[in-house]
């Protein structure tokens, strides 16, 4: 296995600039997840990590050897693509040992390699078929096992998934973590997807115009997010943005915006009470908006009462979207809730989960 490094690696095309400076080390049997909306740069990262863009500027290493400039059939890594890249005349087996002939192994070895591929993924009894003949879930195990009968250093997976339903999507991903436990193989996963990214990763990277934002575990990126776009990315529903100014009054801070006054909790409140009387944008995440009837108890500054405009039923919960004089809100809320299309309803704000950030640089300051 290997550790994939990335330095100040930087890929232009023309004038366009996709990867921008971009430095990223990948522990050895990491599954790292690089997502980001179309266009951030991530698929070109790993068609450069993969050799099949040429590097502008900066340096890649796998294991301890610097690839630049090494050809992708020499590079020992797998990659799975988008579109499964079957070859349509050939049968499963001839799919997946195809790699294994073209580097001459011998085969008694081949055999093995696939036979094994096969049973680890449930392929066993479709070997003789063709392309045409399987399910998208069947091609996309099979593209899988062609790149594990390689037995490679590294797993490159531009989007895997994206041609799947949705209950396959959800099925295949949790495969695709077995088979990582099982493997062991350092795994570095492209997507658009945030849910697949945070059930996925080990690690998440946010990309956004080809510039790296911020690196961290799921939880950390959920909960601490250095700016509003990793705010705003990772989370279903989105955060909730709202532009406001920070108040004193008897010596508590408050969020104040129009049909909103909250207060911050005493840990938020010291770190800006430089910021009193400025413009702050306040976020909060729609699970940390609760009925008032059915959440916590309410604390003194941390209730409102909103106007209900449109309830989304989602079976366990509801997205209730609500207003805030001319600010709109997006709520999940608990099934139970009495909210009514165009009724009042009494909410409680969790402040202390509750970020502040700075509306120029859009940097985190809670």
């Amino acid at each position: 296995m290997a550790r994939v490094v990335l330095k100040s690696l930087t890929k232009l095309f023309r004038d366009v600039v996709a990867v921008d400076d971009l430095t990223l080390e990948v522990e050895d049997k990491e599954f790292l997840v690089l997502v980001g909306p179309s266009g951030c740069g991530k698929t070109t990262a790993l068609r450069c990590i993969a050799g099949l863009e040429d590097v502008t500027a900066g340096e890649i290493y796998i294991g301890d050897r610097l690839v630049n400039d090494v050809s992708p059939k020499d590079r020992d890594i797998a990659m799975v693509f988008q579109n499964y890249a079957l070859y349509p005349h050939m049968n499963v087996y001839d799919n997946m040992a195809f790699g294994l002939k073209l580097r001459k192994f011998p085969k008694a070895e081949i055999r093995q390699r696939v036979a094994s591929a096969a049973e680890m993924l449930g392929l066993q009894g479709l070997l003789g078929r063709k392309p045409r003949e399987l399910s998208g879930g069947q091609r996309q195990r099979v593209a899988l096992g062609r790149a594990i009968v390689r037995e490679p250093k590294v797993f490159l997976m531009d989007e895997p998934l994206s041609n799947l339903d949705a209950k396959l999507r959800v099925q295949t991903r949790a495969e695709l973590i077995k088979l990582h436990r099982r493997l062991g193989i350092t795994t570095v996963y492209v997507t658009h997807d945030q849910t697949e990214a945070m059930t996925m990763g080990d690690r998440i990277a946010v990309l956004n115009d080809g510039k790296m934002q911020q690196v961290d575990s799921p939880l950390a990126l959920f909960n601490r997010p250095v700016n509003m776009f990793v705010a705003g990315f990772i989370g279903s529903p989105a955060m909730n943005f709202l532009q406001a100014t920070l108040e004193a009054d008897d010596g508590r801070i408050y969020v104040t915006t129009e049909g909103l006054r909250l207060k911050l909790p005493e840990r938020h409140a010291a770190r800006v009470q430089n910021r009193v009387g400025r413009a702050v944008v306040f976020g909060v995440r729609p699970d940390d908006i609760y009925d008032r009837s059915l959440g916590p108890p309410a604390s003194d500054g941390t209730e409102a009462t909103l106007t209900v405009d449109v309830t989304e039923p989602m079976g366990s919960t509801v997205y209730v979207y609500l207003t805030a004089g001319k600010h709109a809100l997006i709520a999940d809320l608990d099934a139970e809730t009495g909210a009514r299309d165009g009724e009042p309803l009494d909410v409680v704000f969790d402040m202390g989960k509750a970020h502040l950030f700075d509306p120029e640089t859009e940097a985190v300051l809670t």
